[in-house]
């Protein structure tokens, strides 16, 4: 019976891990180039995603991350609209 017990668990956490790397290796379909602007100048990264709402969402956190000083600098670079954004993909 333990032999069971383990080999049930084993299986278990295998289907487990499986579907945890399935969930997060999504295929990226949209690139998008997003800048933002700042008091030092414009900053621009690369975002990529399943869509170009999360591809743009992952160009504006790229661009504010390192170019703020402090969470309220931070909120409000996250709530601003960038100055260019441009996508490739569908």
């Amino acid at each position: 019976m333990k032999a069971n017990a383990v080999a049930i668990i084993l299986a278990a956490s295998l289907v487990f891990m499986g579907f945890v790397i399935y969930l997060t290796i999504q295929p990226v379909q949209v690139e998008c180039e997003v800048c933002m602007d700042f008091a030092e100048g414009t900053v621009c990264r690369s975002g990529r995603g399943a869509t170009e709402e999360e591809a743009i969402n992952a160009g504006r956190e790229s661009a504010c991350g390192g170019n703020v000083t402090g969470m309220a600098e931070l909120i409000a670079c996250r709530g601003a609209t960038p100055s260019h954004v441009q996508c490739v993909g569908p």
